[in-house]
């Protein structure tokens, strides 16, 4: 693997020896996370790399680009560049697929994993977000590059009300290229009783790359561009005593408008692909998310703490119709030239019970525990013509926990843990597409096991230094639907189909902090590996299928914030990855893991300036890295051209609320988005979006 390596990536390492959080930085209180350890635990005492992005950061992020994979590569340069498109396929933390969550709610559907788990709901909802870092099993299935926690607002105290609307556009056609977004939310409390419900709309307009052009469509994965969007939100609780009950629902749809038609590029020549007005046979992409919870806590239950969760998801990924037969969808029943569609379908239902104590016994001591039941139904349907591309396929899982955590030795915390998931995949006799061969599979019920162990510590060397280690294991199940769908040879059954067996990731991680007046920081390096993991590779058709190989990644992330001057706080962070795979099956990793399983390296950089009580102003530069990746004889299969960008925003707190003005690409880079370039492609040969202006306006009353 061959990149360039600046002298940036040396003076990071020598820049190493300091770490923590901004906050502790300007000297506020330590932020407190869930996610970690499923009940509230400080920052210090967790052995991972974990990063909260607060509510101010993502009103800062989401008026530059109203997209949450562009806000989680904007502050953590270990996830992939966005595709800036409804599809986020090849979009990866630490060179895994992460687990997407709303309130602790399962989004992410590793059994037929679409790349639509990035938009299940409207991000101006959100409180924070929470995202750890690494394979782990706290959560359970599908975290094998860690977890990113979308966690909703609250209701307030008393009655608020809260109006955010924005516009965005582009000086090229101010018209075609208009954003609009309007968010309402009513919240209040009544004696024991609280309640906050929100609705949201969108209109979003087509972009233009640097050189005025016309964007290409993705008509068929899915784009974010000419769409409109909805959201129905409600949180509702009620107190009493030591306990609360707390129901949750949120109702999200984005739809493509069909308006406009992709024009395929020409990669040998340099040419993007674009997009002409039309109309376009078949449904609109779309994600289609019904997310339910209902929460019950009660702080004293025999001396623990008790929280349980029950979740539903009702999950519907359309994804829309290409102007060109797909060859795969071709059947000779159905005449020549057959226009069809599919729709990603998943129904989950689980409990999840968790119960906590501190000082077990009177001793530094403290005890998580409890056990995790979901029900995962997922199906791959070709809604035009009725058939099925891929069977029902139900995933049933029974998982007990325990996680100890001992802090009897001064300044140092231990941490371990071990979960049992027990697994059972079902499957019916099916028939594989005529494209495959119409195959026939029998079907079957494999069950699985695995044990899974976590180690960890932290030692708080001085005030300011702190430094923290852990081993973790994560269980997930590969993309069974790819498997199932791509199976092209007789006599194949579900119960002795090796490619169906889980992924068991090992992650073990060293970082060292330090926390000082003004500066912040943080150094960590992991390994992340898998002796039988998962690779996507494109085929010819431009369908991705699923390749079980033995997988090796291992990386840094850097970070660290300097308040400069009371009103001055400069921000850097960097990763850099390595990832090969075991391409001949020899038991030794051999090939460069691409783009659409990698990450660029990347480094972010930050200046936030307060101009007084009413002005505030946020740059931000995004440099992505050269990269090259080669096979096991050494040759370059595919490159990467690195680019830089930079954003501007700026709030002005008037007329009782706060406005917002931001400039994407501020410097009018012309560029190919990173997954553009290394999943060569004329149909997706997408640029950038080119410099765009926005304007928010939010008030709360």
């Amino acid at each position: 693997m061959h990149r360039s390596r600046p002298s940036v990536s040396l003076s990071l390492l020598a820049c190493g020896v300091f770490a923590a959080s901004s906050l502790q930085a300007q000297g506020l209180v330590e932020e407190v996370v869930v996610t970690s350890t499923r009940v509230d635990k400080p920052l210090s005492t967790i052995p991972n790399t974990v990063t909260v992005i607060d509510e101010t950061e993502l009103r800062q992020q989401l008026a530059v680009q109203n997209d949450l994979s562009t806000v989680l590569g904007n502050l953590i340069p270990s996830f992939s560049p966005s595709r800036q498109k409804m599809t986020n396929a090849g979009e990866s933390l630490r060179g895994r697929k992460p687990l997407y969550m709303i309130d602790g709610v399962p989004q992410s559907n590793p059994l037929r994993s679409g790349g639509r788990d990035g938009h299940t709901i409207y991000p101006i909802l959100l409180e924070r977000v929470e995202v750890l870092h690494g394979a782990n099993a706290i959560h359970g299935l599908g975290a094998s590059g860690g977890i990113i926690n979308l966690i909703t607002r609250k209701p307030s105290e008393e009655l608020t009300q809260s109006l955010r609307v924005d516009t965005a556009f582009q000086e090229e056609d101010p018209g075609e290229s208009a954003d609009y977004g309007v968010s309402y939310s009513l919240s209040n409390s009544f004696g024991a009783a609280d309640v906050l419900a929100s609705v949201s709309w969108r209109e979003s307009g087509i972009a233009y790359d640097a050189n005025g052009e016309v964007i290409g469509a993705d008509n068929t994965q899915g784009d974010s561009m000419d769409s409109q969007s909805f959201d129905a939100f409600l949180k509702a609780g009620y107190n009493w005593e030591n306990q609360r009950l707390e129901l949750m629902a949120n109702r999200y749809d984005i739809e493509g408008n069909n308006d406009w038609i992709s024009v395929p590029g020409d990669v040998e020549a340099g040419i993007p692909s674009g997009a002409v007005k039309g109309d376009i046979s078949g449904e609109g992409a779309r994600n289609k998310v019904t997310t339910l919870s209902l929460n019950y806590t009660h702080e004293a239950v025999l001396g623990h703490q008790l929280r349980v969760q029950a979740f539903s998801q009702d999950f519907a990924a359309t994804y829309g119709a290409e102007a060109n037969p797909i060859r795969t969808f071709q059947d000779p029943a159905y005449g020549p030239d057959l226009l069809d569609q599919s729709q990603n379908n998943s129904e989950k239902r689980g409990v999840k019970v968790t119960l906590a104590r501190d000082s077990v016994s009177g001793l530094p001591l403290s005890l998580v525990y409890g056990v995790d039941v979901l029900e995962d139904e997922t199906w791959q349907a070709l809604i035009q013509t009725g058939r099925t591309w891929v069977p029902e396929t139900l995933y049933q899982n029974v998982a007990p926990y325990l996680q100890a955590e001992y802090s009897g030795v001064e300044r140092l915390t231990l941490t371990t843990g071990v979960r049992y998931e027990k697994s059972r995949l079902e499957v019916d006799d099916f028939t594989t597409l005529a494209s495959y061969g119409s195959q026939f599979v029998r079907g079957g019920e494999p069950e699985f096991s695995e044990t899974l162990f976590n180690f960890g510590g932290t030692f708080q060397a001085t005030e300011q230094w702190r430094v923290f280690a852990n081993y973790a294991e994560a269980f997930s199940m590969p993309d069974v639907g790819r498997v199932l769908r791509g199976i092209n040879v007789p006599g194949q059954s579900v119960e002795s189909f090796l490619d169906l067996k889980p992924i068991l990731t090992e992650n073990t991680e060293l970082g060292l902090e330090y926390s000082g007046e003004r500066l912040s920081a943080q150094l960590s390096y992991y390994e992340s590996d898998s002796d039988f993991g998962q690779r996507l590779q494109r085929g010819d058709d431009g369908i991705y299928t699923v390749k079980r190989e033995q997988t090796e990644v291992d990386g840094i992330e850097f970070r660290a914030t300097w308040a400069v001057t009371g009103a001055d706080l400069l921000g850097l962070r960097f990763a850099q990855t390595d990832g090969r795979y075991d391409s001949d099956q020899d038991g030794r990793v051999d090939s460069d893991l691409d783009g659409s399983n990698i990450a660029p390296d990347r480094v972010n950089l930050s200046w936030d300036r307060r101009w007084g009580e009413a002005v505030s102003t946020r740059l931000q530069l995004n440099h992505l890295m050269d990269r090259d990746f080669d096979n096991r004889e050494g040759t370059e299969v595919a490159g990467f051209d690195g680019y830089t960008t930079l954003d501007l925003s700026a709030d002005l707190q008037a007329l009782g609320g706060t406005f917002t003005l931001a400039v994407q690409n501020l410097t009018d880079r012309d560029y190919f988005t990173y997954y553009s370039q290394v999943n060569a492609n004329d149909v997706r040969n997408f640029k950038g979006v080119g410099r765009s202006f926005s304007l928010a306006y939010q008030r709360r009353f």
